[in-house]
Protein backbone atom coordinates (compact mmCIF):
# COMPACT_ATOMS: atom_id res chain seq x y z
CA UNK A 1 0.00 0.00 0.00
CA UNK A 2 1.24 3.52 -0.86
CA UNK A 3 2.92 5.49 1.91
CA UNK A 4 2.05 8.79 0.22
CA UNK A 5 -0.45 9.43 2.95
CA UNK A 6 -0.34 11.83 5.91
CA UNK A 7 1.45 10.77 9.05
CA UNK A 8 -0.31 10.51 12.40
CA UNK A 9 -0.29 13.57 14.65
CA UNK A 10 -0.42 13.35 18.42
CA UNK A 11 -0.14 15.76 21.35
CA UNK A 12 1.63 15.64 24.71
CA UNK A 13 0.03 16.69 28.00
CA UNK A 14 0.93 20.33 27.28
CA UNK A 15 -1.03 20.29 24.02
CA UNK A 16 2.11 20.38 21.87
CA UNK A 17 1.47 18.65 18.52
CA UNK A 18 4.01 16.28 16.96
CA UNK A 19 4.27 14.01 13.94
CA UNK A 20 4.68 10.27 14.44
CA UNK A 21 7.80 9.07 12.60
CA UNK A 22 6.12 5.97 11.19
CA UNK A 23 2.37 5.57 11.77
CA UNK A 24 -0.20 6.91 9.29
CA UNK A 25 -3.22 8.99 10.26
CA UNK A 26 -6.58 7.21 10.50
CA UNK A 27 -10.14 8.37 11.04
CA UNK A 28 -13.36 7.41 12.72
CA UNK A 29 -16.78 6.98 11.10
CA UNK A 30 -19.21 6.91 14.04
CA UNK A 31 -17.38 4.56 16.45
CA UNK A 32 -15.46 2.59 13.79
CA UNK A 33 -11.77 3.39 13.19
CA UNK A 34 -10.85 3.17 9.52
CA UNK A 35 -8.19 4.04 6.96
CA UNK A 36 -8.40 7.29 4.98
CA UNK A 37 -7.96 7.17 1.22
CA UNK A 38 -5.62 9.62 -0.50
CA UNK A 39 -8.47 11.39 -2.33
CA UNK A 40 -10.15 12.18 0.99
CA UNK A 41 -7.28 14.42 2.15
CA UNK A 42 -7.00 18.13 1.37
CA UNK A 43 -4.52 20.74 2.69
CA UNK A 44 -5.61 22.33 5.95
CA UNK A 45 -7.88 25.26 4.91
CA UNK A 46 -7.11 28.82 5.91
CA UNK A 47 -8.83 29.63 9.17
CA UNK A 48 -8.73 26.05 10.48
CA UNK A 49 -7.20 25.25 13.86
CA UNK A 50 -5.74 22.21 15.57
CA UNK A 51 -7.05 20.87 18.86
CA UNK A 52 -5.68 18.17 21.13
CA UNK A 53 -8.29 15.82 22.55
CA UNK A 54 -7.85 15.32 26.31
CA UNK A 55 -9.00 12.01 27.72
CA UNK A 56 -8.23 10.12 24.51
CA UNK A 57 -5.73 7.66 23.09
CA UNK A 58 -4.25 8.49 19.68
CA UNK A 59 -4.65 5.65 17.16
CA UNK A 60 -2.59 5.24 13.99
CA UNK A 61 -1.97 2.67 11.25
CA UNK A 62 1.28 0.79 10.78
CA UNK A 63 2.27 1.35 7.11
CA UNK A 64 3.63 -2.18 6.62
CA UNK A 65 1.15 -4.35 8.49
CA UNK A 66 -1.96 -2.10 8.22
CA UNK A 67 -2.53 -2.83 11.90
CA UNK A 68 -4.37 -0.18 13.95
CA UNK A 69 -2.22 0.66 16.97
CA UNK A 70 -2.81 2.80 20.03
CA UNK A 71 -0.06 5.14 21.19
CA UNK A 72 1.22 5.12 24.81
CA UNK A 73 -0.63 6.68 27.73
CA UNK A 74 1.43 9.88 27.82
CA UNK A 75 0.14 11.22 24.47
CA UNK A 76 -3.29 12.18 23.12
CA UNK A 77 -5.20 12.36 19.84
CA UNK A 78 -5.31 15.53 17.71
CA UNK A 79 -8.14 16.86 15.56
CA UNK A 80 -8.71 19.85 13.28
CA UNK A 81 -11.50 22.42 13.62
CA UNK A 82 -12.64 23.48 10.16
CA UNK A 83 -13.90 26.91 9.06
CA UNK A 84 -17.36 27.22 7.58
CA UNK A 85 -17.52 26.01 3.99
CA UNK A 86 -15.74 22.68 4.59
CA UNK A 87 -17.50 19.42 5.45
CA UNK A 88 -15.47 16.83 7.34
CA UNK A 89 -15.42 13.31 5.97
CA UNK A 90 -14.01 11.53 9.02
CA UNK A 91 -13.53 12.12 12.73
CA UNK A 92 -10.02 11.89 14.22
CA UNK A 93 -8.79 8.37 14.91
CA UNK A 94 -8.96 7.94 18.68
CA UNK A 95 -10.48 5.99 21.52
CA UNK A 96 -11.59 7.31 24.90
CA UNK A 97 -9.72 6.56 28.10
CA UNK A 98 -12.31 4.79 30.21
CA UNK A 99 -10.75 5.87 33.51
CA UNK A 100 -10.83 9.63 32.73
CA UNK A 101 -14.42 10.33 31.59
CA UNK A 102 -13.57 13.54 29.73
CA UNK A 103 -16.31 15.04 27.55
CA UNK A 104 -14.89 17.14 24.72
CA UNK A 105 -16.09 20.74 24.19
CA UNK A 106 -18.61 21.58 21.46
CA UNK A 107 -16.39 21.62 18.36
CA UNK A 108 -16.41 19.74 15.05
CA UNK A 109 -13.38 17.47 15.38
CA UNK A 110 -11.90 16.35 12.04
CA UNK A 111 -9.23 13.79 11.10
CA UNK A 112 -5.89 15.53 10.49
CA UNK A 113 -2.38 14.43 9.46
CA UNK A 114 1.02 15.72 8.30
CA UNK A 115 2.61 15.29 4.87
CA UNK A 116 5.13 17.19 2.73
CA UNK A 117 5.63 19.90 5.32
CA UNK A 118 1.98 20.78 5.84
CA UNK A 119 -1.19 19.68 7.60
CA UNK A 120 -3.92 17.76 5.77
CA UNK A 121 -7.52 17.11 6.79
CA UNK A 122 -10.15 14.57 5.74
CA UNK A 123 -12.65 17.06 4.37
CA UNK A 124 -14.31 18.44 1.26
CA UNK A 125 -15.18 22.05 0.30
CA UNK A 126 -18.98 22.33 0.10
CA UNK A 127 -19.48 26.10 0.20
CA UNK A 128 -17.62 29.29 -0.61
CA UNK A 129 -15.72 30.04 2.62
CA UNK A 130 -14.70 33.57 1.61
CA UNK A 131 -17.60 35.38 3.28
CA UNK A 132 -16.98 33.60 6.59
CA UNK A 133 -13.19 33.71 6.74
CA UNK A 134 -12.08 35.64 9.85
CA UNK A 135 -8.83 36.53 8.08
CA UNK A 136 -10.77 38.91 5.81
CA UNK A 137 -11.70 41.13 8.77
CA UNK A 138 -9.74 44.29 9.49
CA UNK A 139 -9.78 44.25 13.29
CA UNK A 140 -8.89 47.94 13.66
CA UNK A 141 -11.71 48.94 11.32
CA UNK A 142 -14.14 46.65 13.14
CA UNK A 143 -13.37 48.11 16.56
CA UNK A 144 -13.80 51.64 15.23
CA UNK A 145 -17.13 50.81 13.57
CA UNK A 146 -18.40 49.18 16.77
CA UNK A 147 -17.42 52.27 18.75
CA UNK A 148 -19.06 54.60 16.21
CA UNK A 149 -22.29 52.58 16.08
CA UNK A 150 -22.65 52.43 19.87
CA UNK A 151 -22.10 56.18 20.05
CA UNK A 152 -24.72 56.82 17.36
CA UNK A 153 -27.34 54.46 18.83
CA UNK A 154 -26.65 54.48 22.60
CA UNK A 155 -30.19 53.42 23.56
CA UNK A 156 -30.33 50.34 21.34
CA UNK A 157 -29.56 47.34 23.56
CA UNK A 158 -29.27 45.06 20.55
CA UNK A 159 -26.28 46.94 19.17
CA UNK A 160 -24.67 46.73 22.63
CA UNK A 161 -25.26 42.97 22.75
CA UNK A 162 -23.92 42.46 19.23
CA UNK A 163 -20.78 44.44 20.04
CA UNK A 164 -19.88 41.77 22.61
CA UNK A 165 -20.61 38.97 20.13
CA UNK A 166 -18.48 40.66 17.48
CA UNK A 167 -15.48 41.53 19.64
CA UNK A 168 -15.43 38.75 22.25
CA UNK A 169 -16.84 35.73 20.42
CA UNK A 170 -15.76 36.67 16.92
CA UNK A 171 -19.25 35.91 15.58
CA UNK A 172 -19.13 36.63 11.86
CA UNK A 173 -22.79 37.65 11.49
CA UNK A 174 -22.41 40.04 14.44
CA UNK A 175 -19.26 41.45 12.85
CA UNK A 176 -21.09 41.80 9.54
CA UNK A 177 -23.71 43.93 11.29
CA UNK A 178 -21.09 46.58 12.06
CA UNK A 179 -19.14 46.11 8.82
CA UNK A 180 -22.31 46.29 6.68
CA UNK A 181 -21.28 43.06 4.96
CA UNK A 182 -23.44 40.21 3.69
CA UNK A 183 -25.60 38.60 6.42
CA UNK A 184 -26.07 40.65 9.58
CA UNK A 185 -27.36 39.39 12.93
CA UNK A 186 -30.68 40.28 14.58
CA UNK A 187 -30.98 38.16 17.76
CA UNK A 188 -34.51 38.12 19.14
CA UNK A 189 -35.30 35.39 21.66
CA UNK A 190 -34.20 34.40 25.15
CA UNK A 191 -36.18 31.15 25.13
CA UNK A 192 -36.36 28.02 23.00
CA UNK A 193 -38.88 25.29 22.24
CA UNK A 194 -36.12 22.67 22.08
CA UNK A 195 -33.28 21.51 24.32
CA UNK A 196 -30.70 20.48 21.73
CA UNK A 197 -28.01 18.16 23.04
CA UNK A 198 -25.34 20.35 21.43
CA UNK A 199 -26.86 23.77 22.08
CA UNK A 200 -24.09 26.39 22.06
CA UNK A 201 -25.91 29.04 24.12
CA UNK A 202 -27.61 27.09 26.93
CA UNK A 203 -26.83 23.80 28.67
CA UNK A 204 -28.46 22.26 31.77
CA UNK A 205 -26.67 22.53 35.10
CA UNK A 206 -25.61 18.89 34.97
CA UNK A 207 -24.17 19.13 31.44
CA UNK A 208 -20.61 17.73 31.13
CA UNK A 209 -19.57 20.72 29.01
CA UNK A 210 -20.35 24.44 29.28
CA UNK A 211 -22.14 26.37 26.56
CA UNK A 212 -19.44 28.31 24.68
CA UNK A 213 -21.66 31.39 24.30
CA UNK A 214 -23.90 33.36 26.65
CA UNK A 215 -27.53 33.50 25.60
CA UNK A 216 -29.31 36.79 25.00
CA UNK A 217 -30.47 38.15 28.37
CA UNK A 218 -33.25 40.53 27.31
CA UNK A 219 -36.16 40.79 24.88
CA UNK A 220 -35.28 43.25 22.11
CA UNK A 221 -38.22 45.40 21.12
CA UNK A 222 -39.60 45.49 17.59
CA UNK A 223 -38.21 49.02 17.35
CA UNK A 224 -34.70 47.92 18.35
CA UNK A 225 -34.74 45.05 15.86
CA UNK A 226 -36.09 47.24 13.08
CA UNK A 227 -33.41 49.85 13.70
CA UNK A 228 -30.57 47.29 13.48
CA UNK A 229 -32.09 45.91 10.27
CA UNK A 230 -32.55 49.33 8.71
CA UNK A 231 -29.01 50.52 9.51
CA UNK A 232 -27.54 47.37 7.95
CA UNK A 233 -29.63 47.57 4.78
CA UNK A 234 -29.24 51.32 4.29
CA UNK A 235 -25.47 50.83 4.15
CA UNK A 236 -25.74 47.72 1.97
CA UNK A 237 -28.98 47.51 -0.10
CA UNK A 238 -28.29 43.87 -1.08
CA UNK A 239 -27.56 42.72 2.47
CA UNK A 240 -29.37 40.04 4.46
CA UNK A 241 -30.71 40.66 7.97
CA UNK A 242 -31.06 37.44 9.89
CA UNK A 243 -33.07 36.38 12.94
CA UNK A 244 -31.95 33.25 14.79
CA UNK A 245 -28.34 33.45 15.95
CA UNK A 246 -26.10 31.23 18.07
CA UNK A 247 -26.55 33.57 21.03
CA UNK A 248 -30.32 33.08 21.26
CA UNK A 249 -33.07 30.50 21.51
CA UNK A 250 -35.76 29.93 18.89
CA UNK A 251 -36.69 33.25 17.20
CA UNK A 252 -40.21 32.18 16.18
CA UNK A 253 -41.19 32.26 19.88
CA UNK A 254 -41.05 36.07 19.41
CA UNK A 255 -43.21 35.95 16.29
CA UNK A 256 -45.37 38.97 17.14
CA UNK A 257 -42.42 41.32 17.69
CA UNK A 258 -40.49 39.91 14.74
CA UNK A 259 -43.48 40.34 12.43
CA UNK A 260 -43.89 43.89 13.71
CA UNK A 261 -40.17 44.61 13.15
CA UNK A 262 -40.40 43.32 9.56
CA UNK A 263 -43.37 45.57 8.84
CA UNK A 264 -41.57 48.57 10.35
CA UNK A 265 -38.56 47.89 8.14
CA UNK A 266 -40.65 47.52 5.00
CA UNK A 267 -42.33 50.85 5.71
CA UNK A 268 -38.88 52.42 5.31
CA UNK A 269 -37.29 50.34 2.54
CA UNK A 270 -37.89 47.44 0.18
CA UNK A 271 -34.15 46.80 -0.16
CA UNK A 272 -32.33 43.87 1.38
CA UNK A 273 -33.49 40.39 2.32
CA UNK A 274 -35.01 39.17 5.58
CA UNK A 275 -33.96 35.72 6.78
CA UNK A 276 -34.77 33.54 9.75
CA UNK A 277 -32.61 30.71 11.09
CA UNK A 278 -35.03 28.42 12.89
CA UNK A 279 -35.92 24.91 13.93
CA UNK A 280 -39.31 25.63 12.29
CA UNK A 281 -41.19 23.61 14.91
CA UNK A 282 -43.56 26.41 15.99
CA UNK A 283 -45.83 26.38 12.95
CA UNK A 284 -48.12 29.26 13.92
CA UNK A 285 -45.19 31.53 14.74
CA UNK A 286 -43.44 30.73 11.45
CA UNK A 287 -46.62 31.37 9.49
CA UNK A 288 -47.07 34.82 11.08
CA UNK A 289 -43.44 35.74 10.33
CA UNK A 290 -43.77 34.51 6.75
CA UNK A 291 -46.96 36.54 6.28
CA UNK A 292 -45.22 39.68 7.53
CA UNK A 293 -42.80 39.61 4.58
CA UNK A 294 -40.05 37.04 5.17
CA UNK A 295 -37.78 36.44 2.17
CA UNK A 296 -35.54 33.54 3.27
CA UNK A 297 -35.85 30.68 5.78
CA UNK A 298 -32.96 28.45 6.84
CA UNK A 299 -33.92 25.45 8.97
CA UNK A 300 -31.49 23.53 11.15
CA UNK A 301 -31.95 19.76 10.91
CA UNK A 302 -29.86 16.79 11.97
CA UNK A 303 -31.93 13.93 10.59
CA UNK A 304 -35.16 13.22 8.73
CA UNK A 305 -35.72 10.10 10.83
CA UNK A 306 -38.18 11.15 13.60
CA UNK A 307 -36.55 9.10 16.39
CA UNK A 308 -33.10 10.46 15.60
CA UNK A 309 -34.43 14.03 15.30
CA UNK A 310 -36.28 13.70 18.61
CA UNK A 311 -33.26 12.32 20.46
CA UNK A 312 -31.03 15.27 19.52
CA UNK A 313 -33.43 18.24 19.52
CA UNK A 314 -35.56 17.15 22.50
CA UNK A 315 -38.39 19.30 21.09
CA UNK A 316 -41.04 20.77 23.35
CA UNK A 317 -44.55 20.43 21.91
CA UNK A 318 -43.57 19.95 18.28
CA UNK A 319 -42.43 17.19 15.96
CA UNK A 320 -40.53 16.68 12.72
CA UNK A 321 -43.90 16.77 10.92
CA UNK A 322 -44.38 20.33 12.24
CA UNK A 323 -40.98 21.28 10.78
CA UNK A 324 -42.10 19.93 7.40
CA UNK A 325 -45.40 21.84 7.67
CA UNK A 326 -43.58 25.12 8.30
CA UNK A 327 -41.22 24.54 5.35
CA UNK A 328 -44.11 23.70 3.04
CA UNK A 329 -46.04 26.81 4.09
CA UNK A 330 -43.05 29.09 3.61
CA UNK A 331 -42.30 27.62 0.20
CA UNK A 332 -45.91 28.01 -0.91
CA UNK A 333 -45.77 31.71 0.06
CA UNK A 334 -42.70 32.31 -2.09
CA UNK A 335 -40.05 32.18 0.66
CA UNK A 336 -36.70 30.75 -0.46
CA UNK A 337 -36.24 27.81 1.88
CA UNK A 338 -33.00 25.99 2.75
CA UNK A 339 -31.71 23.68 5.43
CA UNK A 340 -28.53 23.64 7.46
CA UNK A 341 -27.86 19.91 7.47
CA UNK A 342 -25.81 19.09 10.58
CA UNK A 343 -23.80 16.11 9.38
CA UNK A 344 -21.86 13.53 11.38
CA UNK A 345 -19.56 10.94 9.76
CA UNK A 346 -20.93 7.41 10.09
CA UNK A 347 -24.50 8.55 10.79
CA UNK A 348 -25.58 11.14 8.21
CA UNK A 349 -24.02 9.08 5.41
CA UNK A 350 -25.85 5.85 6.22
CA UNK A 351 -28.32 4.67 3.56
CA UNK A 352 -31.34 4.97 5.87
CA UNK A 353 -30.47 8.58 6.74
CA UNK A 354 -29.84 9.58 3.13
CA UNK A 355 -33.07 8.01 1.91
CA UNK A 356 -35.09 9.68 4.67
CA UNK A 357 -33.51 13.06 3.93
CA UNK A 358 -34.22 12.76 0.19
CA UNK A 359 -37.88 12.06 0.93
CA UNK A 360 -38.02 15.00 3.36
CA UNK A 361 -36.52 17.40 0.81
CA UNK A 362 -38.95 16.27 -1.88
CA UNK A 363 -41.87 16.65 0.49
CA UNK A 364 -40.94 20.16 1.63
CA UNK A 365 -39.58 21.46 -1.72
CA UNK A 366 -36.45 22.85 -0.06
CA UNK A 367 -34.35 24.85 -2.53
CA UNK A 368 -30.88 24.52 -0.97
CA UNK A 369 -29.00 22.16 1.35
CA UNK A 370 -26.03 23.63 3.21
CA UNK A 371 -23.71 21.07 4.80
CA UNK A 372 -22.60 21.99 8.31
CA UNK A 373 -20.46 19.96 10.72
CA UNK A 374 -22.14 18.91 13.95
CA UNK A 375 -20.08 20.38 16.80
CA UNK A 376 -20.15 17.86 19.64
CA UNK A 377 -18.15 15.18 21.42
CA UNK A 378 -18.65 12.18 19.08
CA UNK A 379 -19.02 9.59 21.86
CA UNK A 380 -21.42 11.79 23.83
CA UNK A 381 -23.56 12.18 20.71
CA UNK A 382 -23.53 8.48 19.79
CA UNK A 383 -24.71 7.57 23.29
CA UNK A 384 -27.81 9.76 22.89
CA UNK A 385 -29.16 8.87 19.48
CA UNK A 386 -30.82 5.61 18.42
CA UNK A 387 -28.62 2.77 17.24
CA UNK A 388 -28.13 3.32 13.49
CA UNK A 389 -29.76 0.80 11.17
CA UNK A 390 -29.69 0.07 7.46
CA UNK A 391 -26.72 -0.84 5.31
CA UNK A 392 -23.35 0.80 4.81
CA UNK A 393 -22.48 4.32 3.86
CA UNK A 394 -22.91 6.50 0.79
CA UNK A 395 -20.98 9.56 -0.39
CA UNK A 396 -22.56 12.85 0.74
CA UNK A 397 -20.18 15.23 -1.06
Amino acid sequence: MSTRLPKLLYANSHGEVMEHPEFLAVGRTADWITTIESEEWIPLPEGAELSWLPGTYAVGRHPKTDEMLRLPNDVFAVGALLPQGYTRLLLPGYSKRKNEQVTLPLFGYTAVGWMDGQFYVAAHPTDDPTEWNPATINEIELHQLVEDTLAQYPENRLFQHLSHCALEYGCMTARNTFLSKSEGAVPASMVCNAACVGCISEQPDDSPFPAPQTRLQFRPTAEEMAQVMLVHIQKNPDAIVSFGQGCEGEPSTRFMDIANAIRKLRQKTNNGYININTNAGFVRGIQKIVDAGLDLMRVSIISAIPEHYQAYYLPRNYSLDDVATSLCYASEQGVYTSINYLVFPGISDREEEVEAMIQFLRRTKVKLVQMRNLNIDPDYYLQRIPEPGGDGWVCLV
